[in-house]
């Protein structure tokens, strides 16, 4: 009897340990690469996101694209964006390129439908898969997250009080969306608790309407600004995004998850913030993502490193950090790695698997390099640009960046020049062909489409005044 019972718990023990991992992937939105304690800031209080970092690795050069919608795009399709045609949010008549000597490669909108995501790939290895917050990449009945591989989706964005659901969801009136997308994450992982589940949580704070809870606010009212970072509301925020990743935390604990969950934290983009140092805007920034360059919609640092922590308990080394760098298009493929996922057929990924990197700080990955492609414009308000049309290579310590309109290009050491400060290009002709030779072969690769000359430039038009944030031409755009 004895031997059987030992026997009974050794096969309890392997059935555990050879269980599939869960996966928890929270993603806030326009949090900046300072914007949290772990990365830096001294003004905003993130104690949960600070512990997590303690609990598991910093990726301290992993990178979005530079606004949220070809982020998803690519979180989604494992795929850059000249594979998925998701270059940024809108259409190309957001912004007044006409005044430009370029015009922009026409944007698609919605996940393209024979994109099969990462959600469909893991649901198919068993996976119970739930999506609560942002989408951004089509809601109606084709497009929805709930037709593209989540069994339950709940998408909301737009406001953080009075916020309207899709489908439609009944909730008090004065609650938070980030309590009410965490209230239903929480729910699914209470109802899936036996797993292997693959949980999304795509906040909408903190991008703007800037509101917060008053409670919240209040916690901030009388600290003194450190930085660029200043705002009480914004502070607040941060802080229910923070008690979002905290009770998630909470929860994996609760029903002893926590040791076979791998949690990630990250955000889609930039921050709101660098403009002022830029020279792109006079003042008003709500934050600043120094020592990065620049804000959300440039192609500098700051408008596409973004802090990313994963913690997975026996994998990554707690209190450890990684300076490999890495990019959106990885996740899908790493995911499935996790989850020992068959790989779609048919679709070309452009990503790798992060796991060697989460078993060891120190490895690398097999690629060369890391891209990116913009061929748009990203307006900041009265005749100013976050970026034209732009493409960029990150190898090793180097990036270079080649600017479409002129041909300029611009190469920074990352290692001894985090700001992108000096431009190296004029003293180092030999790096930049290197590697403009393999950026263009990576754009020929992929065939990347290119801007097409502005036959007929416009001049700016004047910049209109006293109606709403930036839909129209000549405004200032959020995203």
């Amino acid at each position: 009897m004895k031997h059987l019972l030992c026997l009974f718990l050794l096969t309890l023990s392997l059935s555990a340990a050879d269980r599939a991992p869960n996966i928890v992937f929270i993603l806030a939105d326009d949090l900046g690469y300072t914007d949290v304690g772990c990365f830096g800031s001294k003004y905003y209080e993130t104690p949960n996101i600070d512990k997590l970092a303690q609990q598991g690795m910093k990726m301290t050069r992993h990178h979005h694209c530079q606004n949220c919608q070809p982020t998803r795009a690519a979180l989604m399709s494992g795929q850059y964006g000249p594979r998925t045609g998701v270059y940024t949010v809108g259409g190309i008549g957001r912004f007044e390129w006409e005044s430009r000597p370029l015009r922009p490669v026409d944007n698609v909108t919605e996940l393209p439908l024979e994109k099969v995501t990462v959600a469909q790939t893991m649901k198919k290895a068993g996976y119970a898969t739930g999506m609560f917050g942002k989408w951004h990449l089509g809601e109606d009945e084709k497009h929805h997250p709930a037709a593209r591989g989540f069994d339950e989706a709940i998408v909301s964005m737009g406001k953080h009080f009075g916020f309207k659901t899709q489908p439609k969801v009944e909730h008090p009136k004065e609650e938070y969306l980030a309590d009410f997308l965490t209230d239903k994450a929480v729910d699914f992982i209470q109802r899936h608790k036996d797993g292997p589940f693959f949980l999304y949580l795509p906040h909408f704070g903190v991008h703007s309407p800037h509101e917060a809870k008053e409670s919240l606010i209040a916690k901030f009212k009388d600290k003194a600004p450190v930085g660029g970072h200043h705002s009480p509301v914004y502070a607040a925020m941060i802080a229910s995004v923070d008690e979002s990743v905290g009770r998630v935390m909470a929860t994996l604990d609760e029903l002893k998850l926590a040791d076979n969950t791998v949690l990630i934290f990250s955000s889609d983009n930039g921050g709101v913030g660098g403009y002022a140092r830029e020279g792109i805007k006079k003042g008003g920034d709500i934050t600043d993502n120094a020592p990065l360059r620049s804000g959300k919609g440039s192609l500098y640092e700051g408008g596409t490193r973004v802090p990313f922590i994963v913690r997975w308990p026996g994998v990554t080394k707690a209190g450890s950090s990684s300076d490999v760098p890495t990019v959106h298009v990885d996740l899908y493929q790493t995911f499935a790695d996790i989850g020992k996922a068959a790989l779609p057929e048919g679709q070309p990924l452009d990503g790798e698997s992060l796991v060697p990197v989460f078993r060891d700080a120190t490895a690398g990955l097999k690629r060369e390099a890391i891209y990116q492609h913009f061929p748009g414009y990203l307006g900041a308000g009265e005749g100013t640009w976050r970026t034209t049309p732009v493409g960029l290579i990150e190898e090793g310590d180097w990036k270079l960046m080649e600017f479409f309109e002129d041909g300029r290009l611009e190469l920074y050491n990352l290692k001894d020049d985090i700001g992108e400060k000096k431009n190296l290009a004029a003293e180092m002709p030999e790096k930049v062909k290197e590697l403009h030779s393999k950026m263009i072969a990576w754009r020929e690769g992929i065939k990347a489409p290119m801007p097409t000359k502005n036959e007929a430039p416009k001049a700016a038009s004047e910049p209109k005044k006293g109606k709403g944030k930036g839909k129209g031409k000549g405004k200032k755009a959020d995203e």
